[in-house]
């Protein structure tokens, strides 16, 4: 591991410019969720809405590991450094992008970067502060997710309502130059030279068999890239149970705090995503929200999440972790039950976002508790691995979440022979911009009752995962608290 100066790296500017960097990425999907129904009425491309989402958390979801194998060779700041420079170039990319296919990729490069600002900066915060030190910065960071998951609708809404779309990328730019040039001068580190072996063929493995996976979900010759994701699935992981220093440790995911915490994070990220990609969608196509209203469905998720997660730190020494995460997947299965009945009906703006609250609340109460009790199961040296595969599983589900949804979603809006013979795809972008005006009421009552149904359809899928998160949690192990010095 790269050690760390302490007698000459200036902690609170290094603390500063993480601060800056995580604001950037954590902001980065709630802006870009609101922009996106008036992105798609600028470029068209409505059937492939989920991929604008799914690119940026593949490519990032398996960079998650790959860079943090080479934070620990070539040391953090170089990696946190070339990380903040390929998502800033995705981001400037995407600004100029002129088709949704031109989008969809320059999101996959700033995803690859992103792959590396939130594990390596947290890593950075283990290396510069002891045990006791790091548990109230896990504080000040989970200030950070929650302000910037609540600014980022209203900002990404304010945004295009006043500027253009193209600014919710362009506006990380000075973020990022802030952030490196301050941990440019502020971190110092000496990295120790030992022998690694970075595990390359795990990582194409994973890789190949996510796309193969989201792939054939999104209807690209399905009966041979599932199964052939599932093949390279199991080549993965006899890879990993092979190599000197695998990817992610096998022996780990055998205990049962490690298989339960991955199983939840994988239903609750895909949840999750899909909340926060689609329910501004409904407010703009079906409520004809403008996008300041369709961000503010979701921002209460940003409000609730840490006010939660605050109780949930304090309730922990008398509670202990497992009745914590049981409550908050009850709360997060409610969230999504009631979102689900009154979206099918009909929801108001005011609905979203309780539904948005509720959901934020669920998940507040039970993140908090799932990491520190997964920290608390494993040693020292295992720590780092550990919680970075909560996050891993996250976006794992997450991306294919989304990806299950988007297919859904577009099978729905393409049934009704009406919407196809008024123009299929244009007439959706038509609807979702300032256009929607223009269009006659019959037409735009059927298409408005499609994409209420098909979102009704997605949401039911969030139904069950949220029921698969309550078994889950049900089946938590009981884990004995630590004291902080261990």
């Amino acid at each position: 591991m790269p050690s760390q100066s302490h007698r000459r790296t200036n902690r609170p500017a290094t603390v500063v410019a993480l601060i800056l960097a995580l604001f950037m990425a954590a902001m980065e999907m709630t802006v870009v969720s609101t922009a996106m129904p008036t992105v798609v009425a600028d470029l068209g491309g409505a059937l492939h809405y989920a991929w604008v989402f799914s690119a940026y958390m593949l490519a990032s979801t398996v960079m998650v590991p790959i860079l943090g194998k080479l934070a620990d060779l070539y040391g953090r700041k170089p990696v946190m450094l070339a990380s903040m420079a390929i998502f800033l170039l995705g981001s400037m990319a995407s600004g100029q992008a002129h088709t949704m296919t031109a989008l969809i990729v320059f999101r996959a490069i700033q995803g690859i970067g992103a792959g590396g600002l939130q594990p390596i900066a947290i890593t950075i915060v283990g290396d510069i502060f002891d045990v006791d030190e790091r548990a109230r910065m896990q504080g000040v960071f989970g200030a950070v997710w929650g302000i910037a998951g609540l600014a980022g609708p209203l900002l990404g809404g304010v945004i295009v309502a006043t500027l253009s779309w193209r600014w919710v990328f362009y506006v990380n730019v000075p973020f990022g130059i802030l952030s490196a040039t301050v941990l440019s001068f502020s971190l110092v580190e000496s990295v120790e030279k030992k022998q690694h072996q970075l595990d390359m063929m795990g990582a194409t493995l994973l890789s190949l068999a996510v796309v193969a996976l989201l792939l054939g979900v999104e209807g690209f010759l399905p009966w041979v890239l599932v199964p052939g994701s599932v093949a390279l699935g199991i080549a993965f992981v006899v890879v990993e149970h092979r190599v000197r220093e695998p990817m992610l440790p096998p022996r780990l995911f055998k205990t049962r705090i490690l298989a339960t915490s991955s199983t939840l994070s994988t239903a609750t990220g895909a949840a999750m995503i899909g909340i926060v990609t689609f329910l501004p969608l409904y407010a703009q196509g079906v409520l004809g929200a403008s996008p300041t209203e369709a961000g503010a469905a979701i921002a209460p998720m940003a409000v609730g999440w840490p006010i939660a997660s605050a109780i949930s730190g304090r309730l922990i020494p008398k509670l202990g972790f497992r009745p914590l995460v049981r409550i908050g997947m009850v709360v997060v299965a409610v969230s999504t039950v009631y979102l689900a009945f009154t979206i099918a009906r009909g929801a108001t703006a005011g609905e979203l976002r309780i539904g948005s609250t509720i959901f934020g609340i669920g998940m507040g109460f039970a993140n908090t508790a799932q990491v520190i009790a997964v920290q608390t199961s494993v040693t020292f040296s295992e720590r780092g691995v550990a919680t970075a595969s909560t996050m891993f599983f996250r976006n794992i589900g997450g991306t294919i979440g989304v990806g299950v949804m988007g297919v859904v979603l577009a099978r729905d809006l393409m049934a009704n022979a009406v919407t196809r013979e008024a123009g299929g795809p244009e007439l959706i972008a038509r609807i979702l911009g300032p256009e929607r005006k223009t269009v006659a009421t019959n037409i735009l009552q059927a298409i408005s009752g499609d994409l209420q149904l098909g979102l009704a359809h997605v949401t039911w899928i969030c139904v069950g995962l949220g029921a698969i998160a309550v078994v889950t949690a049900w089946l938590f192990p009981r884990i004995e608290r630590k004291p902080a010095s261990s």
